[in-house]
């Protein structure tokens, strides 16, 4: 099963703001068990795509301090509220603001909306490691790229 749980960013504005979406769909791999005859996305890969979206937020700030290859490694959860469901067809309106950036690590505060309205909340931190590997760095700038532009291609 993969992982990757955002559509698109939106936009990126580090050091401070990021918005993407996620569309759910019911061929996405959770609605296989979760729950059969009554689909209904799991509140813990609605904080993965959040974090997702906040750990480039975060990449891209420390990037423009000057660290390279840096991977932000979701580390906390903190006051998570989950306040609907989110079911096939819904269109998660993501959106992460650092509260803080340091050298080793960062937190965020996060929110997924659907229609306009609060889904989840959550502030969520994260540590720095250096990525070395050629292979996860390709495929990391990969991922970004289809994210920002919608292609593998770089720009």
């Amino acid at each position: 099963m993969r992982y990757v749980l955002l559509d698109r960013i939106t936009r990126l504005e580090p050091p401070r703001f990021a918005a993407g979406v996620k569309c759910v769909s019911l061929s996405d791999d959770a609605f296989a068990d979760h729950f059969p005859g009554h689909p209904v996305m799991p509140g813990a890969l609605i904080v993965e795509a959040l974090a997702q979206l906040g750990g480039v937020l975060l990449e891209q700030t420390r990037r423009a301090q000057g660290a390279e290859d840096v991977h932000a490694l979701l580390t906390m959860v903190d006051r998570a509220r989950f306040r609907r469901l989110v079911r096939p067809g819904d269109k998660l309106e993501l959106e992460a603001e650092v509260l803080v950036v340091r050298e080793e690590g960062g937190q965020i505060k996060a929110t997924a909306r659907e229609s306009g309205e609060p889904v989840t909340t959550a502030e969520l931190g994260f540590a720095f490691v250096k990525v070395t590997n050629p292979i996860v760095l390709a495929r990391r700038r990969e991922v970004l790229n289809i994210w920002l532009t919608g292609s593998a291609e770089e720009p």
